[in-house]
């Protein structure tokens, strides 16, 4: 099976240099909640409705029903709102201070996200990666189902994280390119009812188009 660096060139190779997001790490923070459970595109529809008010002094006095209704096109807007709510709660804490927020060891700063209402891990680790420039690999659904197919066998994500962090430079940068290439992938290739056809993995994939088990591996799940 390939190793961890050789997947990721392949899906450079393959997919080109992913887009970056944006450069107000507030605005990821709170897209990182949006795009919980709906597509990038209804996220895209809500940017344009919030504008130029990605800020956190703005969330922090609007209302809760405000919120609401700006952020309605992403779907679970009440839960939304919550946990973006929430999350800005915690950044009141730091004065609104990201360089302050980003001394924090990033093993107290993960364990402080995910004590927030409505952050989970995959959410955490967007956060800390992409806004807070900390080298902590996202694990979603789409790699998931990646490295079963492949035929790859983990017992919990830590397992995903450490086998796909080996051999890669422990940068945010390069960890957020692997994770936008992957969800390209999962997206065009490695969809719940796979497209093989064209895929840079064919020739090595172990793939059997079956539901994905959580924890399940090889052939036979």
């Amino acid at each position: 099976m390939l190793p961890s660096q050789e997947i990721y060139q392949q899906l450079h190779r393959y997919y080109g240099t992913p887009p970056t997001w944006s450069a107000n790490p507030y605005q990821v923070m709170m897209e990182s909640i949006l795009v919980q459970n709906t597509a990038w595109n209804n996220v895209l529809k809500t940017r344009l409705a919030i504008g130029e008010r990605y800020d956190p002094r703005f969330v922090e006095v609007c209302s809760q029903q405000e919120l609401q209704e700006l952020i309605s096109s992403c779907g679970f807007w009440r839960a939304k709102a919550t946990a973006i709510k929430a999350l800005t709660a915690w950044l009141v804490q730091y004065e609104y201070d990201f360089s302050r927020v980003k001394q924090i060891p990033m093993a107290d700063l993960r364990r402080e996200l995910l004590a927030i209402r409505g952050i989970g891990e995959e959410t955490a680790d967007v956060i800390l990666t992409f806004a807070l420039v900390k080298a902590s690999f996202v694990i979603d659904t789409y790699t998931r189902r990646f490295l079963q197919r492949m035929g790859y066998c983990f017992a919990s994500d830590a397992e995903r994280r450490a086998f796909l962090a080996d051999g890669i430079e422990p940068d945010a940068a390069v960890f957020g390119r692997y994770h936008w290439l992957l969800l390209d992938h999962g997206k065009k290739h490695c969809k719940k009812q796979p497209r093989c056809n064209g895929c840079p993995f064919s020739s090595v994939c172990a793939n059997t188009p079956v539901p994905l088990a959580t924890a399940g591996c090889g052939r036979d799940q």
